[in-house]
C-alpha cells in the first residue's frame, strides 16, 4: 500500500514569511516554497492551498529512505511531534531540494537568455548585410 505524507512549516525568514511545503510518496521527495509576506493566519494559508495548489511548483524529487510502518509508543510520538513543532530551522533534506530547484531554474535562464543573446545578434547582422545591399544598389 502506498502512502504519502505532506508537512507544511510556517516561518520567518527575514525579511518575508515562508511556508516549506514538503511531500513524500512513493519513495520520492519534493518541496515547494511558498512567500507569503506578512504573517499568515492559520485560515489564510489554508485558503492559499486551496486555491493555489495547482500551481506550486515543486523542486524535482529525490530519493527519501522508506521507514517501515510500525506502531510507536504514544509518548514517543508526542515527543516527536514536539520536537518536530519546537525546531525552526530549515530541514537538510528541504534545503537541497530547494537548492535543485533553483539550480535548474538558473540553468533555464542562462539558455533563454542565451538564445535571446543570439537572436539578437543574428537581427543586427541581418539589418547590416540589409544596410550593405542598399548601399551597393546606390540608393
Amino acid at each position: 500500500m502506498d502512502t504519502g505524507v505532506s508537512k507544511l512549516t510556517v516561518l520567518f525568514e527575514d525579511p518575508f514569511w515562508i511556508g516549506l511545503y514538503e511531500r513524500e510518496y512513493n519513495g520520492r521527495y519534493e518541496v515547494c516554497k511558498i512567500t507569503f509576506g506578512a504573517e499568515p493566519k492559520d485560515y489564510e494559508v489554508y485558503d492559499f492551498l486551496l486555491k493555489n495548489w495547482d500551481k506550486l511548483r515543486f523542486s524535482p524529487s529525490i530519493e527519501a529512505e522508506v521507514s517501515a510502518d510500525r506502531h510507536i509508543n504514544p509518548k514517543r510520538m508526542q515527543r516527536l511531534i514536539r520536537k518536530q513543532t519546537a525546531d525552526t530551522g530549515i530541514g537538510t533534506k528541504a534545503q537541497q531540494a530547494l537548492k535543485l530547484q533553483q539550480e535548474q531554474g538558473k540553468l533555464e535562464r542562462k539558455s533563454r537568455s542565451r538564445e535571446q543573446r543570439e537572436e539578437e545578434k543574428q537581427l543586427q547582422f541581418e539589418l547590416h548585410q540589409k544596410k550593405r545591399r542598399e548601399k551597393h544598389k546606390g540608393h
